[in-house]
């Protein structure tokens, strides 16, 4: 027996119905998420346009439906017009066990049969092998990312006050996702697939010359990165975006306290001020505890220098640079986009 336009189904009726992952959309996505889903499958946002007349047109989705006579997956095309939804065109079976595999047949369909506008061509300047490569590139976002924004918000909850897109060197392009300029803390949370990750980027099969060439770049690009700050005394930290966010803001916390400490015990005695958050308030120290932190200092400065470069990167446990909590802190620096500041 033949499905739609032909092609050629060896069994009209199964054994017991397609899997959920054929056909049925993720629970709980957003209206961005579905319009994602829809532009990547149709190959682009303007591949999607149907023609309404009179100048007008309208955007339209794939629909896929499970007939429960033939327990088949049935693809439609449908769009609104005026605020009345028109009556689906029936674009035939899909057979795939995944819903991306089966809407992109579908709208292959719609696009060889006419049904919607055609696309933009393009660009001679474009390196991208396809449309729909060319719309997720578009798409991608330069800052407040989701993995920025857990991390953003873990750091948060536990305190931390910090500069968001803040550009620790003035002469130098390079922006950290999230600083502590008062203890010269940078943190750029890294793409596993922009910036290589060895356990989660996989090269591209198509234009692979390219890509690799690319991501290779960005990766020289970091570690230079991470020498220029280095040299001007700031401490760079790489967060990738698969690390679970509450462990990566645990350790930042802990690297930012052990350097502010570290700066302390460097100053002369008559400028340092060692507080304590108590409430609202700041109890400042008496001189004999200032005496005793300076000797305590002293002996934990050689451990803590040694330490703070592994603490970045993630290879030494916090406690080992930090015994006791310092309480909330902030960070006031040079003003770069977005901020919090202040002291809980």
């Amino acid at each position: 027996m033949t499905s739609f336009e032909g092609v050629v189904s060896p069994s009209r009726w199964k054994d017991k119905p397609p899997p959920a992952r054929a056909w049925k959309g993720r629970v709980g996505r957003t209206r961005a998420q579905a319009t994602a889903e829809q532009d990547k499958a149709a190959g682009g946002s303007d591949r999607r346009w149907v023609d309404l007349g009179e100048g007008r047109r309208a955007r339209a989705s794939v629909e896929l439906k499970v007939l429960a006579k033939t327990r088949r997956i049935r693809a439609y095309l449908r769009w609104s017009d005026k605020g009345s939804t028109r009556r689906p065109v029936y674009l035939g079976e899909v057979e795939h066990d995944r819903r991306s595999e089966n809407l992109a047949e579908a709208w292959s369909r719609a696009i060889e049969r006419g049904l919607v506008l055609p696309g933009e061509q393009l660009p001679e300047s474009s390196w991208a092998s396809s449309r729909s490569v060319r719309a997720s590139m578009q798409g991608n976002r330069p800052r407040d990312t989701a993995p920025e924004k857990l991390l953003r918000k873990s750091l948060y909850e536990r305190g931390a006050r910090y500069r968001v897109s803040h550009r620790p060197l003035p002469g130098l392009r390079r922006t950290a996702d999230v600083a502590f300029p008062g203890a010269r803390v940078a943190v750029f949370v890294d793409g596993c697939f922009w910036h290589g990750c060895a356990d989660h980027c996989r090269w591209p099969g198509t234009n692979e010359e390219f890509w690799r060439h690319k991501i290779e770049g960005n990766r020289a690009r970091d570690a230079a990165t991470n020498r220029a700050l280095e040299e001007s005394g700031w401490t760079p930290v790489r967060v990738w975006e698969h690390e679970d966010p509450s462990e990566a803001a645990e350790r930042i916390i802990a690297l930012v306290r052990a350097k502010r400490r570290l700066a302390s015990t460097r100053l002369p005695h008559s400028q340092r001020a060692i507080s304590q958050e108590v409430g609202d308030g700041v109890i400042r120290a008496t001189e004999h505890d200032a005496a005793v932190a300076k000797a305590v200092g002293k002996k934990a400065t050689a451990t803590a220098e040694a330490g703070l470069r592994q603490q970045a990167h993630g290879q030494l446990d916090p406690a080992v640079l930090v015994d006791g909590d310092l309480g909330g802190f902030s960070d006031h620096g040079q003003q770069s986009g977005m901020s919090w500041s202040g002291e809980l």
